[in-house]
């Protein structure tokens, strides 16, 4: 079982907008931050299948700039 955390940057302006798309994507949960320039996002998957679906998914969102990894790992 994938565990992962991420600090999430968004575009310009788009802070709230990013926070609720990630919101609303199952196997995440998103800590905004206090200063609302970046939020932490921790992801949790079945398997490597799931945890690289998931990546996709987040990496699609509009309002999300960059998502760098923080830390990672697996649970049997």
């Amino acid at each position: 079982m994938p565990i992962k955390s991420y600090l999430a940057h968004p575009h310009d302006g788009k802070y709230e907008q990013m926070v609720l798309d990630i919101s609303q994507i199952n196997n995440c949960d998103i800590i905004p931050s206090e200063n609302k320039e970046i939020a932490v996002v921790v992801t949790d998957s079945l398997n490597d299948h799931q945890d690289k679906e998931l990546q996709n998914e987040i990496n699609t969102l509009k309002s999300l700039k960059m998502l760098s990894m923080v830390s990672g790992f697996e649970t049997e």
